[in-house]
């Protein structure tokens, strides 16, 4: 089955490849529209998937991330028009210049190929990659987590109805729409027809993909990310910032899972923020000097701080200073979205040079790590990677480039 999915995808690049940006804009503008008059019958299978998940007693935070409601599906189309409003990222100049023979030479930005992405439980993954993927000349084939796969049907048949529409290949976006491990193994091994792949899920998951995927694959492991509160912080700031990272969607790869917290403020700033997470259902692991302060909280291991909990539960650490926070970062983080909450712009400066992570934040929440939010439309993934991209994955990230020459009967001597 992956094998016709990946033949079609092939032959359809070409034709994706080519489509003029008006064109592109209104089959997103299309999308947009099909989700949201399709936003009963999404339901309707999102609520299959939904009660399969309670069966099976997985997490609240886990069950979060797969629910899908009218709000969401409205971000999902209104995730499609920002992309449809963005500049075309084919065919930009990156760079030109004039070689020492005279020939004209420019840097011009292309589509990539084939992109697979297998992901885990949150559907509006589904029609966010087909999106992006779309608007920046891509074909993609679509592999979602089993807990979803309902979901996953429902909105690939609102953008295939768009493709019928438009009179685009069936190739230019794909879903494996089978539960079967082994069609990710024989997917992964299609080098010959996909150019890149980019797992978004789990560290098992990611770590599965990487290890065995024949074809080269853009990544995060994990996303531990940690808030630190300067001693120069304002106290109702550094409260709401890092109730929001925490808590406001704890499944998330850029939710918080460390905090820390300056010795010198520590007593000022604990109790209150302590009690607001404990009212909210967060289960609290505090280092010694911590649990000090506030007696009726676990003892946080060396484990804790290593630790993507994807969950309402959160590691608390007081720190000496500031270099103390940034080793501890730099150590136990996974180089994805850190923050420090100060008043003290230099601090502040020292900090966003010094941590080693893909996003660095002065005064904000970690969970601002997305495309959407930067600006740059629907994302594909957060990579902490270092090669080809890094951070939010928006249109840029999914293209390459090539070199456009213009001579005048140049020739190698």
């Amino acid at each position: 089955m992956v094998l016709n999915l990946a033949k079609r995808a092939k032959k359809a690049f070409p034709t994706v490849a080519q489509l003029d940006a008006q064109h592109r804009n209104r089959i997103l503008r299309a999308i947009a529209a099909s989700l949201l008059s399709s936003q009963q019958a999404i339901l309707k299978e999102n609520a299959k998937d939904l009660r399969q998940a309670k069966t099976r007693r997985l997490s609240a935070a886990f069950i979060d991330r797969m629910s899908l409601d009218k709000k969401r599906i409205r971000l999902m189309a209104e995730s499609q028009r920002a992309l449809a409003d963005l500049p075309d990222p084919l065919g930009k100049v990156v760079k030109q210049w004039t070689a020492p023979n005279g020939m004209k030479i420019s840097k011009v930005r292309v589509p990539i190929g084939v992109i697979a992405i297998v992901y885990e439980s949150r559907p509006d993954v589904t029609s966010d990659c087909a999106g992006i993927c779309l608007k920046s000349g891509n074909c993609v084939i679509l592999r979602g987590g089993a807990e979803a796969i309902n979901s996953n049907r429902a909105i690939y048949n609102v953008l295939s109805s768009v493709l019928r529409r438009f009179c685009l290949p069936a190739g230019a976006i794909g879903l494996v729409s089978t539960t079967a491990r082994k069609e990710v193994r024989a997917l992964l091994g299609l080098s010959d027809y996909i150019d890149l792949v980019i797992p978004r899920g789990g560290e098992g998951l990611i770590r599965q993909v990487a290890r065995i995927s024949r074809i080269p694959v853009i990544k995060h492991y994990k996303g531990i990310c940690s808030v630190y509160v300067h001693q120069d912080a304002d106290i109702s700031l550094a409260q709401k910032i890092c109730f929001n990272a925490k808590v406001q969607r704890p499944g998330t790869c850029n939710a918080m899972e460390t905090l820390l917290v300056d010795k010198k403020i520590a007593a000022c700033f604990l109790p209150g923020m302590m009690r607001r997470f404990q009212d909210a259902g967060v289960e609290l692991r505090g280092c010694k000097a911590t649990r000090k302060i506030v007696k009726a909280i676990k003892p946080a291991v060396d484990k804790d701080f290593r630790s993507e909990f994807s969950d309402l539960i959160l590691a608390v650490k007081v720190v000496r200073d500031i270099d103390a926070a940034v080793s501890h970062i730099n150590e136990y983080g996974s180089h994805h979205s850190d923050s420090i909450i100060s008043r003290n712009k230099p601090a502040a400066e020292t900090f966003l040079k010094r941590v080693d992570s893909a996003c660095v934040y002065h005064n904000a929440s970690t969970r601002l790590s997305d495309g959407y939010q930067f600006g740059m439309g629907a994302e594909i993934g957060i990579s902490t990677d270092r090669l080809h991209a890094r951070g939010p994955m928006a249109l840029e990230e999914l293209t390459s480039y090539k070199y456009v020459i213009h001579g005048k009967g140049q020739i190698r001597e």
